[in-house]
């Protein structure tokens, strides 16, 4: 009897602390529960057809599960346990602080709001958003029927659809981009996605002839290269005409070629060539080749105004040159050595031209000096008397001479002396 007590006391107390340690355990792991941090989640952007890499961390973690679902709350992945039949999903990396995953081949409506949870007591999330980018498709230009008239106006529309967000058309001109032109967005089927347009109207000349008109779409997704479509002008125009000439300065004797450059679309036809109005006079020395008018043995016969016509479809112009021909500098006698004795006597003789303007200098001073003499001169002309004339010829002193020469001036006019 004694000993039944003692077993059933005994099990109590073993109940008891099975009892206790079991709260004791419970109590232990909610408080370790209660240390562990929330799941840290980043959101996504990727690229339709791309690859999309989702990670969940926990820095303090005591063998918590974690797990990762999408938007639909299907669960992808329960530490490193697949649960998701989908190809496309797979492990990265599975720890007590880390579980991420990859999404492959992303479409648009794998985009959405993707949960991580952590399985503590309560349970802890965190979000992490997936944005999918669409991506444009290469644009159109559409509208340009060519070849168009000088003047003319010109309309292009660029069309580019299936973006995602709405993608951003640029027209460019050559290497200027032309700003300030409207566009359009329009929503698709689909809903997500949306089809661009822009209509560039342009006023073309003949200087647009050739040049390329692009139309580049801009769009997060195109981070590499933009697409880009190119439209080159076909603008017809006049004929426009220029002669150039082989050399500047014609003299007798030489060659000379006047070369007729006429632009134009559509190709000018063959130019022709007039001389003062009238038929080329010398076919012989007058030759024509292609555009290029070719004259040997230039004389002075060949002074005149050349005329230079070129005509397309679109019209005609013309260009002229006023011809000048030059006499030919006379040979010089040659010297012993071969060379020019006026040549010779211009590299070491002095400058004619000093020389000349000092002779001038000095016969121009000559005749200024003989002028203000001559000048002098005749102011101070006067009459003088000879000692005779004051009858100091037969005085024997001065006083006797004075006394002479007063008495004596009826003789004076016949002994006077001028001096000029």
């Amino acid at each position: 009897m004694f000993a039944k007590h003692n077993v059933s006391v005994f099990c109590l107390y073993s109940f008891l602390g099975a009892l206790f340690q079991l709260q004791a355990a419970a109590t232990k792991t909610k408080a370790k529960g209660g240390q562990a941090q929330s799941p840290l989640t980043q959101n996504v952007t990727a690229v339709e057809g791309g690859t999309a890499m989702l990670t969940c961390r926990v820095d303090h973690n005591d063998n918590t599960s974690l797990q990762w679902s999408n938007p639909a709350q299907q669960t992808l992945y329960f530490d490193d346990k697949k649960a998701l039949r989908d190809n496309r999903i797979e492990l990265v990396r599975s720890s007590w602080h880390e579980l991420s995953i990859n999404i492959s081949d992303i479409s648009l409506s794998d985009e959405g709001q993707y949960t991580c949870s952590l399985f503590t007591m309560p349970v802890k999330t965190a979000k992490a958003f997936l944005t999918v980018l669409a991506v444009p498709q290469t644009p159109v230009i559409s509208g340009f029927k060519g070849p168009v008239n000088e003047g003319d106006a010109v309309e292009l529309t660029c069309t580019t659809t299936g973006s995602k967000p709405a993608a951003h058309l640029r027209w460019y001109k050559g290497d200027a981009e032309i700003h300030d032109v409207p566009l359009s967005q329009e929503p698709e089927l689909r809903g997500k996605t949306y089809t661009v347009r822009s209509t560039l109207r342009l006023q073309v000349d003949r200087n647009d002839d050739g040049v390329g008109v692009r139309c580049s779409v801009d769009h997060e997704s195109l981070r590499a290269a933009p697409h880009v479509a190119t439209q080159r002008l076909d603008i017809q125009y006049a004929p426009s005409v220029k002669i150039d000439l082989s050399r500047n300065f014609a003299r007798e004797g030489d060659e000379l070629r006047m070369d007729c450059r006429a632009t134009g679309n559509p190709e000018p036809e063959a130019v022709k060539w007039k001389k003062d109005g009238a038929e080329l006079p010398d076919p012989e020395r007058m030759v024509v080749d292609g555009n290029v008018l070719v004259i040997s043995a230039l004389n002075k016969t060949d002074n005149g105004t050349y005329h230079c016509e070129a005509a397309n479809t679109m019209g005609h112009n013309s260009a002229e040159y006023k011809l000048y021909v030059y006499a030919s500098p006379k040979p010089s006698a040659p010297t012993g050595r071969g060379q020019d004795l006026s040549a010779l006597a211009g590299q070491s003789g002095p400058d004619h031209a000093v020389i000349g303007g000092v002779v001038a200098v000095v016969v121009f001073i000559t005749l200024c000096l003989i002028i203000v003499l001559g000048r002098y001169l005749a102011r101070h002309k006067g009459t003088y008397l000879t000692n005779e004339a004051k009858g100091a010829e037969d005085a024997p002193d001065a006083d006797t001479a004075i006394i002479n020469a007063e008495g004596s001036q009826a003789n004076a006019e016949e002994k006077k002396e001028y001096f000029i």
